[in-house]
């Protein structure tokens, strides 16, 4: 079991990515945290320099909780094509460029992949919470499914529109938002720390 975030506690969100922002603020409404931003709070993004989803994570959420002296939340994301080795990956923000054009990402995504027969997909979210003596808590979660072009849906953000979660025919593009925070990799990680730290 992980340490527990108590009912009005106060949680930094280390994120400055407002599509998560609000998918973490969702699930973190039931349980009376109260939340602020990395951004809110005017905190630098740190330099992402971990090979993979959960050292990323972890290297956000301890950013935040040392400049803050607040337990700190953070998430790190992407979008992983089979094609392409499992690329972009940790990558996935760094395909958009500067503008955070995802559009531009997933068009790159779409030409790198080419022909290919196999468009098998995967998300992968990693969720760390980080508290101010350092102590750290890492969940994954995954969910699979397949890509589509051209996107579709205007739900959701980032590689949303090109991807079909397995068993379904809608993009979470496509989904509406309380649906895909119930089948969504990050709601999967998110599982498991309501399990551990805010049972």
């Amino acid at each position: 079991m992980g340490r527990k975030l108590l009912p009005d506690s106060r949680l930094v969100l280390a994120s400055h990515n407002r599509g998560k922002l609000v998918e973490l603020a969702d699930l973190l409404r039931p349980y009376r945290i109260e939340i602020i931003s990395a951004g809110e709070l005017g905190l630098p993004e740190p330099e992402e320099t971990a090979s993979d989803f959960a050292g990323n994570a972890r290297i956000k959420a301890l950013a935040a909780t040392t400049a803050t002296g607040l337990p700190a939340f953070s998430d790190d994301s992407g979008f992983c094509a089979a094609a392409l080795s499992g690329q972009p990956g940790p990558l996935s923000a760094r395909w958009a460029g500067a503008d955070k054009d995802f559009a531009k990402a997933m068009a790159l995504v779409n030409e790198r992949v080419g022909d290919a027969a196999d468009r098998r997909a995967w998300f992968v979210a990693a969720l760390c919470l980080a508290w101010p003596d350092q102590h750290t808590e890492t969940y994954v979660g995954r969910v699979d499914g397949s890509m589509v072009w051209p996107p579709r849906g205007d739900n959701g953000f980032g590689y949303d529109p090109m991807f079909v979660p397995e068993g379904g025919s809608l993009t979470f593009g496509e989904m509406d938002p309380g649906v895909k925070h119930t089948v969504s990799h990050r709601a999967r990680a998110f599982a498991q720390v309501m399990a551990s730290c805010l049972g």
